[in-house]
């Protein structure tokens, strides 16, 4: 008996002993992250995927706001002014449009554009006259006559005719001429004036300030007006400095316009925009001052077949041949 409560001892014992402990987890430490590269100001790509969201020019003179879009590249991609739309559509501030916002890209019926020139509305449709009574002759209460007796003298008097009392006759000298009888001369008729037509003249744009810079080393390929182009190609090495033509502040940095991948727009005084497309990478961002001559790209051949920079000018929204602003190619 005793020798059987050994064994059973033992064998309660190597059980114990047979088991392992039960795995310990730490509970409210969150499961390892994978690491995303943060995208910093002037490392925006083209979008890539199939679909991806660039803006066009509308075809029905609206354009529906959607994420991503500004009021500086509608106009661009539109040739319109950025203050033009923000007056036809009654905006507060040319920096805040709202997501599925519908702006119009047309002005409204009496509106004048900035800077066009003369305001041309309708002649206002002049009232008609209106029929009035017109006034009576007041009755006159007292006789117009006196009531005569029938006499030959009377009727003699009521029935004389008024002769014209005869002016003296001049006296004459003799040895003088006669004197000349001076009539008054005769008045000239009256005429409506008649008021020069109203001339409207369309303003021509007005010269850019003087000392613009070439924006880039190069080889000058497409020219303003060439196949429907807008600006100037230069063609150049990938990398290749592209610099601020003059000073002014970037109003535009991104790749949301179909056809210009990577695009930079500057505006300067006088209501001048300068364009630069096609970057490989952007080194100014939204907002910036730039000077003239600063570093504010490479290029690059984002969007084209080539390593070039596409270059335009607009003032108003309309473009201009660049090579009648720069100076001669370096």
């Amino acid at each position: 008996m005793k020798k059987a409560l050994i064994i059973l001892l033992c064998a309660a014992l190597g059980g114990c002993v047979s088991q392992s402990p039960a795995p310990v987890s730490e509970r409210g430490q969150p499961a390892p992250r994978t690491k995303t590269a943060a995208i910093l100001p002037g490392m925006e790509t083209a979008p890539s995927r199939p679909g991806a969201r660039q803006i066009a020019a509308s075809e029905n003179g609206l354009h529906t706001v959607q994420k991503g879009d500004t009021l500086h590249g509608i106009a661009f991609a539109n040739n319109v002014d950025f203050q033009d739309l923000a007056i036809w559509n009654n905006l507060e501030s040319v920096d805040v449009i709202k997501i599925g916002q519908v702006l119009r890209l047309t002005p409204p019926d009496g509106a004048v554009a900035a800077g066009k020139g003369v305001e041309i509305q309708p002649l206002k449709a002049e009232s008609r006259p209106e029929a009035k009574p017109l006034q009576e002759t007041p009755l006159l209460r007292e006789p117009q006559a006196v009531l005569l007796p029938y006499s030959e003298a009377n009727w003699a008097k009521a029935t004389a005719t008024a002769v014209p009392r005869a002016l003296p006759s001049p006296v004459i000298v003799p040895g003088n001429p006669p004197p000349a009888v001076v009539s008054p001369p005769p008045k000239p008729p009256v005429t409506a004036p008649v008021l020069p037509p109203a001339v409207v003249t369309t303003p021509q744009p007005t010269s850019a300030p003087e000392g613009w810079l070439w924006p880039a080393k190069g080889l000058l390929k497409g020219r303003f007006g060439e196949g429907g182009g807008k600006g100037i190609d230069i063609v150049g090495e990938r990398n290749t400095p592209v610099i601020a033509v003059a000073p002014g502040r970037v109003v535009y940095s991104g790749s949301g316009l179909r056809g210009y991948g990577r695009l930079l727009i500057i505006k300067h005084p006088g209501e001048f925009l300068s364009a630069y497309a096609h970057n490989q990478d952007m080194l100014v961002k939204e907002g910036d001052t730039v000077n003239a001559g600063q570093k504010i790209a490479l290029m690059g051949d984002s969007d084209a077949d080539r390593v070039k920079l596409h270059f335009e000018i607009r003032q108003y929204g309309r473009p201009l041949d660049p090579l009648k602003y720069l100076p001669s190619p370096p």
